[in-house]
């Protein structure tokens, strides 16, 4: 009786700090939580400064697509920097917010109209589709399986940009677009292709009418696969297509920028600087040589799409 009732005296203060204990431990996990969850992202369209009107009414009749650059800083924020007519890159627009834990994020066209309508971004093991001005809408779960996620423009066939995925065992996987931001399942369409650091393409590299992509391996070896239209086997066999390209800490395309009709191929060296290869749309030398078109601070962005 007498332990029991002492049990009673204290049990009050016990359920007291009990409970204190709790709610702290629950407001600490809810802050955790909230600090590692997905932020709200929003992207808007980066499409030409005013002053530029004229240098982008030309894009209408390239054959290749015209947009801006982005880049994602360390803060999840979003800037674009469309073509500036003159072979370049204008200045540098806020095109949104929230994208701090994306890991991968890559333009799409869906409609054919030469211009991207909105992103595909891989947050959390989730890939998503957001339309521009408009909230990401969930696509599907497990894509933290793959280490590489871009879109290279129409690989099979049809008339929207596709999307590209390769896993951990350098298996590529090819997924197709509907035109509405929806993919269909996915086929495997190549092995061996973990070799590459860096895969990269925005549209049609050779010439012939269909969209290529090229890598570079660890050796700073460039190579050129030429797109067939075949979903069911998108690339023909390599062509080597330079050296050197170990200087380069990122290499991406977003298809025309010195709107000349041919999509071009974007590179930052490990100083910040940005270069520009003009494409050529000759399968054997696909980019006349390099013009830099920023000078530095372009390592202040984790992703460039």
């Amino acid at each position: 009786m007498a332990n029991s009732s002492g049990l009673n005296r204290t049990g009050i203060l016990s359920r007291v700090t009990v409970a204190a204990i709790t709610a702290a431990l629950v407001g600490t996990t809810t802050v955790a939580v909230a600090a590692d969850a997905p932020q709200t992202r929003t992207a808007t369209a980066v499409t030409k400064p005013a002053s530029n009107a004229s240098a982008f009414a030309a894009s209408s009749t390239t054959d290749a697509q015209v947009n801006a650059l982005y880049g994602v800083d360390s803060g999840g924020y979003l800037y674009g920097y469309p073509p500036s007519g003159q072979g370049g890159l204008d200045s540098r627009i806020y095109s949104g917010s929230g994208w701090r834990n994306a890991k991968f994020i890559t333009q799409v066209d869906n409609n054919n109209d030469g211009s991207s309508d909105g992103v595909w971004d891989v947050t959390a093991g989730r890939l998503s589709y957001l339309k521009f001005g408009s909230a990401p809408v969930s696509i599907g779960t497990g894509w933290s399986i793959y280490n590489k996620v871009l879109s290279a423009g129409q690989l099979g066939g049809g008339t929207a940009d596709d999307l590209l995925a390769r896993d951990s065992y350098g298996v590529l996987w090819l997924y197709l677009g509907y035109g509405n931001g929806k993919l269909t399942t996915r086929y495997r369409v190549g092995t061996g292709w973990g070799a590459y650091n860096q895969i990269a393409g925005k549209g049609d590299l050779s010439g012939d009418g269909k969209d290529d992509i090229v890598a570079r391996d660890g050796s700073g070896n460039l190579w050129l696969y030429r797109g067939t239209g075949d979903y069911k086997k998108p690339f023909a066999g390599r062509t080597k297509i330079g050296g050197g390209w170990g200087a380069f800490n990122n290499l991406v395309s977003v298809g025309d920028i010195d709107i000349d009709g041919i999509s071009d191929l974007i590179a930052r060296d490990g100083a910040g600087a940005l270069w520009l290869y003009k494409g050529t749309a000759n399968g054997n030398t696909p980019f006349k040589p390099k013009v830099k078109i920023g000078t530095s601070g372009w390592n202040s962005y984790r992703l460039l799409f």
